[in-house]
């Protein structure tokens, strides 16, 4: 049973539609994302979703359609306002995690705190128990070729919560890592929806994965079907 949220979405994807070469990959898509949800976004492999997600967290532009963050269009914006969105109030969670490989593990979750302007020790303070929540403590001075996948999966988690973003985008974020510690970054994500009101948004082909969200989109040639309201 759902019901009704009375607030407005933080995030809206409106008629989106994306083709690349002659391959449509979004067909009038369009979903609502509330503050305070994990929302998965499933379907069969080509069918748009990872397309969607990168289409909401502003960094693929579609070719019609329009994306709102907390009432403003995303794609109206200039580059640079839309870079500081991504660094201040979106985190991000990628299949291969994406750390900068000249960096330690621990400097790589504190580098969007020092982005924004957070002292050294502050910053590191807070990835250090950001990393032992997570147990990859082990490896904060280790640069992340020196990790396992796994390890370095779950320190890419750590970087993308570290800021206590509004909204959390994970593409398959736990497909390196073993049920134990898919279920840790799973209550992670949680957390981070009920405690501070964050939006997650994951791409998973995993029913355990998306049986810890609180509502399932389905997306399929490009279109997606979801339930109005959040539980």
């Amino acid at each position: 049973m759902t019901t009704p949220r009375t607030d407005p979405p933080l995030l809206t994807a409106e008629d989106l539609t994306k083709t690349f070469g002659v391959t449509p990959a979004l067909d009038g898509a369009t979903l609502q994302v509330y503050a305070g949800e994990v929302l998965a976004l499933m379907g069969p492999s080509g069918s748009g979703k990872s397309t969607l997600l990168h289409c909401l967290a502003g960094i693929v532009a579609p070719d019609a359609g329009r994306v709102t963050y907390a009432g403003r269009d995303v794609f109206a914006m200039s580059d640079a306002q839309r870079s500081a969105l991504r660094r201040t109030e979106f985190g991000f969670v990628f299949q291969f995690g994406q750390l900068v490989p000249e960096l330690t593990c621990l400097e790589n979750v504190a580098l969007p705190l020092r982005l924004a302007g957070v002292r050294r020790r502050e910053a590191n303070r807070r990835s250090a128990e950001l990393l032992t929540r997570l147990e990859v403590s082990d490896v904060a001075q280790k640069r992340p070729g020196e990790a396992s996948g796994g390890q370095g999966q779950r320190v890419a988690v750590a970087r993308a919560l570290v800021t206590e973003p509004k909204v959390i985008f994970a593409d398959e974020p736990t497909g390196a890592l073993d049920s134990l510690n898919g279920e840790r970054v799973m209550q992670l994500f949680i957390t981070a929806a009920r405690e501070t009101g964050a939006a997650v948004v994951l791409v998973t082909h995993e029913a355990r994965v998306a049986a810890y969200s609180d509502r399932e989109a389905v997306v399929r040639d490009g279109k997606v079907r979801a339930p109005e309201f959040a539980r």
